[in-house]
């Protein structure tokens, strides 16, 4: 079709989760409740790793990178679909629906990315201990947090670039809660096959490698340690099982919706779910709140805290 000849559409319309009023009034107070403790635990984290000095270490500086792509992950579209549930219509603008696009690429591109360089990080400080200081250096790190997002912002323009182009002219319906790529460009007023190609070989080939890239990381460490002491071994397989749930949850998802877009299943509602609301709030209860470090800084920080509120109470006392 010759682009200069359509009316490009103004708006999408998103058909949500339920047409129940009854589920979505429920939806409603639930997701209010996980977005509540998404951005409050992953902001926690944030904050623990910034005021307490002893986890200014690479590891952690990438735990809390992670807590913030998490927040903002739970954030493009959360909010509109919870605001959603109160209303009939639910529709999207043209420029909405491209953001939700670019945003969502964005974070769980950089997401991915950076879940392989905490794989890396674990393997040279199991595997390798004695250099783990002179390989992981701060300088290294930064590089990494920083080269996660820029490879995100990357994937994401490259996927946005030929969307952008489709020649959007009638169907404007998107059988989701928020603008899924996959579903976007089969409204295309052509044949959807082209684009389909291209987001498999950009979005499908980014999501497995990197997953097998982890699997070969974990995989390795857990072949290392099995060699030294069973102790060892058994916290390494305590924290990597954990490590492998949560990868394997958003992974998972994201490879079943892209790496196989070509046909609609009813369960991708219930995946998309998966990757924007329940790994967010997965990965600080996985990753951090188990460890023991994070903790101690926890509570040294509430102690901080409530010394700073006694010290207050008093002042106004006298």
């Amino acid at each position: 079709m010759d682009q200069r000849n359509f009316t490009r559409v103004a708006e999408f319309v998103l058909l949500g989760l339920s047409n129940s009023w009854e589920l979505q009034y429920f939806f409603f107070v639930f997701f209010n409740i996980m977005y509540i403790a998404i951005v409050l635990g992953n902001l926690l984290i944030v904050l623990t790793v910034i005021s307490e000095r002893a986890l200014h270490t690479p590891m952690y500086i990438m735990l809390s990178n992670l807590s913030i792509l998490d927040v903002l992950l739970a954030t493009y579209a959360t909010p509109k679909m919870i605001h959603d549930f109160l209303y009939e219509s639910k529709a999207i603008s043209f420029e909405g629906c491209m953001a939700q696009i670019f945003l969502l690429h964005v974070f769980a591109g950089g997401e991915m990315v950076l879940l392989v360089a905490m794989a890396y990080d674990r393997y040279v400080a199991i595997c390798k201990p004695l250099h783990y200081a002179t390989i992981m250096s701060l300088c290294k790190c930064t590089g990494m947090v920083v080269g996660s997002w820029v490879i995100g912002v990357m994937h994401s323009l490259s996927q946005l670039a030929f969307t952008l182009n489709l020649p959007f002219c009638g169907p404007n319906t998107v059988d989701n809660y928020y603008c899924d790529l996959t579903l976007v460009i089969k409204l295309a007023c052509m044949d959807s096959y082209v684009p389909e190609v291209l987001m498999l070989l950009d979005s499908g080939l980014m999501g497995v490698t990197s997953f097998l890239l982890l699997l070969i990381s974990y995989t390795v460490i857990l072949v290392t340690v099995r060699h030294r002491s069973s102790v060892g071994l058994a916290k390494a397989h305590s924290t990597l099982t954990a490590h492998i749930t949560v990868v394997t949850l958003f992974f998972g998802p994201c490879i079943f919706i892209y790496a196989w877009p070509f046909g609609k299943f009813p369960v991708d509602k219930v995946l998309s779910v998966f990757s924007t609301v329940f790994t967010p709030i997965l990965n600080p209860i996985i990753y951090t709140l188990r460890n023991k470090e994070v903790k101690s800084a926890m509570n040294k920080m509430k102690m901080r805290y409530a010394r700073s509120c006694c010290l207050s109470g008093r002042l106004s006392q006298d």
